[in-house]
């Protein structure tokens, strides 16, 4: 099992997201375009791209950004458009520049997350540098679908097993089409594994199987402008491609070395490789040194 050290690193770690997307000129400001039907997308400030749902009487909201300043930017852009209270967050994972930002929310708001996610937040937020986050703890709590109603509205939160993390939400909207799936799709960099927080890469790739049986046609991602069914099946088709590859090196008895040198892989520089490994390497080490728990895959098999 996963020490709380080793969690609590591995939260740390991505909470900068500076780091986290190497070098990256300042955020962004904070902008919001309306997808469908009372349903936004929000981009830019620090930390993860956000959504909202203006339902009659309430506002339900996805992600929370990293800081608490960029997350009251957002708050104050959602009182632009409506007087109705954020009741609830969903949170489609636990990583840093989704969660940081919960502290502006107001208190006893409805935050939502799988239980995997909240027992990671659990043993990061007991680090002092986070300390302000503990109210803020998922007070509902998922290992399964569930459905959310708001004003009739269906938001429907499905789990698909371990993939970027081992809690992570794809949040999908079936009278939208609009399907939000936090970082389980990366585009233009390598694709993300925590496997410090249980994900598994050969999961990451059955996820965006079922994600593409959705019927949704806008996806949006937490690094991404808004994304289709074909940037996902792009996506797909790269991951299994170099899956493939990785296994038959690996059969053959070649070390990670050799892989990545076959693969054509540079590590990062200085820490950063320690932190954000290379998918090859990921790949290696789901097939080489796989998870008791809480992997629900067995990639050798495939």
């Amino acid at each position: 099992m996963t020490s709380p050290a080793t969690l609590i690193a591995g939260f740390l770690a991505i909470a900068s997201l500076g780091a986290f997307l190497a070098a990256q000129p300042p955020p962004a400001p904070l902008s919001v375009a309306e997808l469908k039907d009372g349903v936004y997308w929000v981009k830019g400030g620090s930390g993860a791209n956000t959504g909202f749902i203006v339902g009659r009487k309430e506002v339900i909201v996805i992600d929370a950004k990293m800081t608490e300043e960029s997350a009251q930017a957002m708050l104050a852009e959602i009182r632009k458009l409506t007087p109705n209270p954020v009741t609830t967050v969903v949170l489609t994972h636990s990583d840093g520049d989704h969660v940081n930002g919960l502290s502006a929310f107001p208190k006893g708001v409805t935050v939502i997350a799988h239980a995997n996610s909240r027992k990671d937040m659990e043993a990061a937020f007991k680090d002092p540098k986070f300390s302000a986050l503990l109210p803020y703890l998922p007070n509902h709590t998922l290992t399964t679908g569930s459905d959310l109603y708001t004003d009739g509205a269906r938001v429907t939160m499905l789990y698909f097993g371990p993939a970027h993390t081992s809690g992570d939400l794809v949040v999908f909207l079936p009278d939208q089409k609009i399907a939000f799936v936090g970082d389980l799709v990366f585009l233009g960099r390598d694709p993300l594994v925590h496997r410090e927080k249980g994900g598994n890469s050969f999961g990451l790739a059955e996820t965006l199987k079922k994600i593409l049986a959705l019927d949704a046609d806008t996806f949006i991602s937490g690094h991404n402008d808004p994304l289709t069914k074909a940037d996902i099946q792009g996506l797909l088709a790269s991951i299994q491609e170099k899956q493939a590859k990785v296994k038959a090196l690996v059969q053959q008895g070649k070390s990670l070395d050799e892989i990545k040198a076959a693969l054509g892989v540079v590590d990062a520089p200085g820490a950063a490789a320690r932190r954000w490994p290379s998918f090859v390497e990921v790949v290696y080490l789901d097939l080489t040194q796989p998870r008791t728990a809480p992997v629900i895959y067995d990639p050798l098999k495939r």
